[in-house]
């Protein structure tokens, strides 16, 4: 049967609740780059014929995939934004022991999941279901996946990343920005997302250090030289941040940063 163990897979994971859906809809994510080249998936050729690969090299294939999956889906969301955003939120406010890494790295995917909700419900209902219901080929079901994941990765790269990508690629001047490789557009899109991480970064970062500069300048006055200037000034961050929403405000900023 043709891509036997593809199908098994995703028999394995249909819709039973969101937790289910992830795993096929992220596999459709990080496919693109497999389509990429010419041939379908799952087919060589050989001297003018197409034929298949056996099932052993379609399972190899598969698991190579799901290897990359978490890297892939991760460079290809806004998850790259989120987790720059909110370390050096974390550096800010002094909590690099009291906010644990695991904890950042939970809010930036539950906020990569809650942006990129629209494009896996996109994918799922448009290349995931018909290919399931073996209404497209899997190379067809990779085109029409890919679709959603080039605009708003186009959406959040800017002109002046791309050109230089392009550029450093080879591929000629940037006329339509979606007619680039998909490489290309996926290093411009990195790129982009770690400048404008950083811009965020540096707005929030701002005010904190004012209160560091102020607490040290009030203890070297007082001749207080000898208490770490953390001391009182970790207290007065909280209390600003907590005062003003801090998170409220922070997670708006995030995600009303991604361009629709």
């Amino acid at each position: 049967m043709k891509h036997a163990s593809l199908r098994t897979l995703a028999r394995l994971s249909r819709p039973g609740g969101a937790v289910l859906r992830l795993a096929p809809v992220a596999l459709m994510l990080a496919c693109p780059l497999a389509s990429a080249a010419d041939l379908p998936l799952f087919e060589s050729t050989t001297q003018g014929a197409t034929t298949e690969f056996s099932v052993k090299t379609q399972i190899l294939i598969i698991m190579t995939l799901l290897g990359l999956l978490p890297v892939m889906v991760m460079m290809m969301t806004s998850f790259t934004r989120f987790i720059i955003v909110l370390s050096l939120l974390r550096q800010a406010l002094g909590l690099q022991q009291g906010l644990p890494n695991r904890i950042v790295t939970g809010i930036a995917l539950i906020l990569t999941l809650l942006v990129m909700r629209p494009i896996g419900e996109q994918i799922w209902s448009e290349a995931f279901l018909p290919y399931d219901q073996d209404r497209i080929g899997l190379e067809q079901a990779l085109k029409i996946a890919e679709v959603p994941v080039s605009r708003f990765m186009m959406a959040q790269t800017s002109k002046a990343a791309l050109e230089q990508i392009a550029h450093l690629a080879g591929t000629g001047p940037v006329a339509v920005p979606l007619e680039q490789p998909f490489l290309v557009r996926l290093a411009a899109f990195v790129l982009s997302e770690l400048k404008t991480a950083f811009q965020i970064g540096c707005m929030l970062f701002i005010p904190f250090l004012v209160i560091d500069l102020v607490v040290s300048s009030v203890l070297m006055a007082m001749g207080m030289m000898m208490l770490s200037p953390l001391v009182i000034s970790l207290p007065l961050k909280l209390l600003l941040f907590v005062l003003v929403d801090g998170w409220t405000l922070t997670v708006n900023t995030l995600v009303t940063s991604i361009q629709g």
